[in-house]
This record gives C-alpha cells, sequence and structure tokens, in this order.
C-alpha cells in the first residue's frame, strides 16, 4: 500500500502510540520534574511524529529525508531521557515496557526509510 499522506504511515501511527505511552508515564512523575525532564520527554517525543508529517508534506525526497533525520535524533534523545528516568530514584520504579517497546520500533522503522531514502 502506497502512502498517501503523512497519516498512512506506519511510523507516524506508532510515534502517534509512543507520545500517548509518554505522556502517561510523564504524568506519573512528580510535580518537580514537571518543567524538567516531564516537558522534555514530552517535547521531544511529539517532535518525531510531527516531523514525519512535516517532511512528508514537502514533498520533496531532499526535505523528506531531513525531517526523518531530525525525528531520528529526537528519538534518540527520548532514549537518553527515559534511560535517564530509569536511573533517577523517584522515577526508576515506573512502567516504562510500552514506552520501550514503541520507541524501539519507530526508531528501527526511521533508521530502515532513512537507508532506502536517497541521500542526494
Amino acid at each position: 500500500m502506497i502512502a498517501h499522506t503523512y497519516k498512512d504511515l506506519v511510523v507516524w501511527q506508532k510515534a502517534i502510540d509512543l507520545v500517548l505511552e509518554v505522556y502517561s508515564v510523564t504524568s506519573q512523575f512528580p510535580k518537580e520534574e514537571l518543567y524538567g525532564l516531564t516537558s522534555q520527554m514530552r517535547r521531544a517525543a511529539v517532535s518525531i511524529p510531527s516531523n514525519i508529517a512535516e517532511g512528508k508534506l514537502r514533498r520533496s525526497d531532499k526535505e523528506f529525508r531531513q525531517f526523518l533525520l531530525i525525528a531520528f535524533s529526537s528519538g534518540g534523545e527520548l532514549e537518553t531521557q527515559v534511560i535517564l528516568a530509569k536511573r533517577l530514584p523517584k522515577l526508576k520504579e515506573l512502567d516504562y515496557s510500552q514506552v520501550d517497546i514503541l520507541l524501539l520500533e519507530v526508531m528501527k522503522m526511521l533508521n530502515k526509510m532513512l537507508s532506502l531514502e536517497p541521500k542526494a
């Protein structure tokens, strides 16, 4: 099936699911993290599907690739923040399993798409 819009892209759909999971987990963070890790993780998560959508709408392979790279970078940022959250005493007992699963899926898909997209 050919993706006609960004909403048809499975990677975008999975990235949306990831955002929802990040919001769910971070809603359990203590209030003192609201402007810290909570905000950073949500921003990084939202950036992933947002950049996929923006890149797809640019209608240029070169620009789409650039936005996929930005989405991939935001995934790395989120991954780092999840690792940090898992090590912080007040946050380490939370269940990050769905975030981990979805983030891994999205990162693999983006990596595959980047390996297939023309680099010119």
